[in-house]
């Protein structure tokens, strides 16, 4: 086993690439995420990191390249509409590498679907500072430029940062921003559903472009959206891409269940994953699900060598990278500021900040209270998205390998503490260990994300309508909504 485990509760998600791993029928699945330094607070300050490599496309096409050449379902970016952090304490922000300037992934994303061939393409787009017909039509593009390869991960934006880019002075409510997100994802699915398989003609002799009577007009209206619809995107190869959603905020379970393809999760135990997993599962049947029909993907971070010494060196050489005012910048949001405490002291008892990812400082905040860390301590162990497992392939590969036998995930989501090298070290170490104990594919199975990922094709919901109609033609369900999940 690794000799070392250290769990992350991060503060800030940026545009950084995550590659994904999903284990299917007894096989991991693996998706890679974010494209940026790496998922170390310190991964900029590594000499075999380009400083500048979030600037340049080059550098995104390397990690890309090396997570398909590792048969990984996809990449992730986490994105963000600005620079969610403040200078807090004074001087930390000019230190912060992660999370600052990197393109912006909706723009990338076409580039990188002209490089690969199998490798789905998911980020982040924000349902805050987005209207659904503009971001339906976005990734119903992404999916016909990349043959059935894109992913939208949804979120609610929570940072008042953002929200002042936005002619706003603070973010909407919790409760708000998460009920307009589910209305937003639900127009969205709608839009995608405008057109039904064989809607287009494209008919010169006859004269006809189109079928009318496969082509719907939404007519949404709503809380916070009304639109009119249809969208004048068409013939998406997966129907709609694929849904991607962070599980940790309290409604994350209920929404995951109810329309979510794919749901990241940060665990700091193989205990809580297992409950976590269990939960979400369990709600699924109340909205006509199977638990095959979502994807649960823990966040790893595998620091890997050939032998452990190795591992761990490379673990204890990023460590030693962390300025000590960067570190106590990633616990301003769930402390405040510590800047006037010792660092080897412990963190007060009575130090709370504003909490803006609540699942994630309730966690940060019971670490504290059961283990007493020193404030050193506490950010040295939180600053890696996932959890950290140091060692061999053959160590990393027993971790996962038990946190997918015992019932605690579907796949991982694979955060690697540096780019391009620690994917790399991932793809040519780890994955081989994978394949050697039939945990992971060789090949990948299918054409589009959906068919990799395991995932049942979606049904557009006028079609579904068409064919109950057709098979009961003598009932009627009069004020009956056709349902948008094609799972």
């Amino acid at each position: 086993m690794p000799e070392q485990t250290a769990s992350s509760l991060p503060v800030n998600w940026g545009a950084s690439l995550m590659f994904i791993i999903t284990f299917l029928i007894a096989v991991i699945g693996v998706p890679w995420y974010g494209i940026a330094h790496g998922y170390h607070p310190a991964a900029w300050r590594h000499p075999d990191v380009p400083a500048d490599g979030t600037l340049h496309v080059e550098h995104y096409v390397r990690n890309t390249q090396a997570a398909e050449r590792g048969k990984l379902d996809l990449i992730f970016f986490a994105d963000g509409a600005g620079i969610r952090q403040g200078d807090n304490p004074k001087g930390a922000l000019c230190r912060t590498g992660s999370d600052m300037v990197e393109m912006e992934p909706m723009t990338l994303l076409p580039a990188l679907a002209m490089v690969t061939r199998h490798i789905g393409l998911v980020t982040t787009a924000s349902t805050t500072y987005n209207e659904p017909y503009n971001l339906a039509r976005r990734f119903a593009t992404l999916d016909l430029i990349s043959n059935g390869r894109a992913g939208w991960n949804v979120v609610a934006s929570w940072s008042d940062h953002e929200a002042q880019n936005f002619g706003l002075e603070t973010t909407l409510d919790y409760d708000t921003r998460y009920a307009r997100s589910a209305e937003f994802v639900e127009v969205v699915k709608g839009l995608w559903d405008s057109w039904e398989d064989g809607a287009l003609l494209f008919d010169k002799a006859a004269g006809r472009y189109f079928d009318e009577a496969k082509m719907h007009v939404l007519n949404h209206s709503g809380r916070f959206f009304n639109v009119r619809g249809p969208l004048n995107v068409a013939g998406m190869p997966q129907g709609h891409p694929v849904i991607v959603q962070a599980g940790a905020s309290d409604q994350g379970p209920e929404l995951g269940a109810a329309t979510a393809d794919v749901i990241y999760a940060i665990h700091d135990s193989l205990q809580r994953a297992q409950s976590y997993y269990a939960d979400v599962k369990g709600r699924m049947a109340r909205y006509g699900r199977e638990p095959d029909d979502l994807k649960i993907m823990p966040a790893i971070c595998p620091v890997v060598g050939r032998s452990r010494a190795e591992a761990q060196a490379k673990f204890d050489e990023l460590q030693g990278m962390i300025d000590p005012l960067v570190g106590l910048g990633r616990l301003y949001g769930s402390f405040g500021d510590l800047s006037d405490y010792p660092l080897d002291g412990p963190v007060p008892e009575d130090a709370l900040g504003k909490q803006e990812l609540r699942s994630l400082s309730v966690q940060l905040v019971e670490r504290v209270r059961r283990e007493r860390p020193s404030i050193r301590e506490l950010y040295l162990r939180s600053g890696i998205t996932g959890d950290a497992k140091i060692g061999t392939a053959a160590d990393i590969a027993d971790v996962m390998q038990e946190w997918f036998e015992g019932a605690a995930c579907d796949g991982f989501n694979v955060t690697p503490a540096t780019l391009p090298g620690g994917g790399e070290d991932f793809v040519e170490m780890v994955v081989p260990e994978l394949q050697r104990r039939g945990l992971f594919r060789t090949e990948y199975e299918g054409r589009t994300l959906r068919e990799n990922l395991g995932l049942k094709p979606v049904i557009n919901r006028y079609s579904r309508q068409r064919r109950v109609a057709e098979s009961y033609p003598n009932q009627t369900t009069p004020g009956r909504r056709p349902q948008s999940q094609g799972n």
